[in-house]
């Protein structure tokens, strides 16, 4: 099962996302615990692609594809922009951090998938979900 979306980088799309989520979720017999894992994960790498990646600007777009083959899910997230190296992103969990705004959304993506990778660029992200169905 294949699905792709191309967005326009505006806040209010995430519910084009969501919509797709839950079509393709639905469709697969995902159960409640993994589709809040998969749901919670997409719209934090699309949101900061919207947001950190294309700099909200609506003329730059963000590319989603949602592939499900037997029991591994994954989601590919891509924006237009510069990228960024995840390996400096501040740990939130750090007390120097706890009250800095940047950095929980890859944490959390990182917490929820069972696989996360960023191309060398920065601006695309692998999110994988295994044992899916179980």
């Amino acid at each position: 099962m294949l699905k792709k979306l191309k967005i326009e980088s505006n806040i209010n799309n995430l519910s084009i996302v969501e919509n797709a989520i839950d079509f393709i979720t639905g469709q697969a017999g995902i159960n409640q615990d993994n589709y809040g894992k998969i749901l919670v994960s997409t719209l934090e790498a699309v949101n900061n692609a919207i947001i950190h990646g294309n700099k909200s600007d609506s003329r730059k777009f963000v590319e989603i594809e949602i592939i499900i083959k037997g029991n591994l899910l994954q989601v590919k997230v891509t924006d237009e922009g510069s990228g960024f190296r995840p390996e400096r992103v501040p740990d939130p969990t750090f007390p120097e951090n706890i009250e800095a705004i940047n950095g929980r959304g890859v944490f959390l993506m990182s917490k929820l998938a069972d696989e996360i990778e960023f191309n060398k660029k920065g601006n695309s992200v692998k999110l994988k979900f295994k044992n899916i169905l179980s």
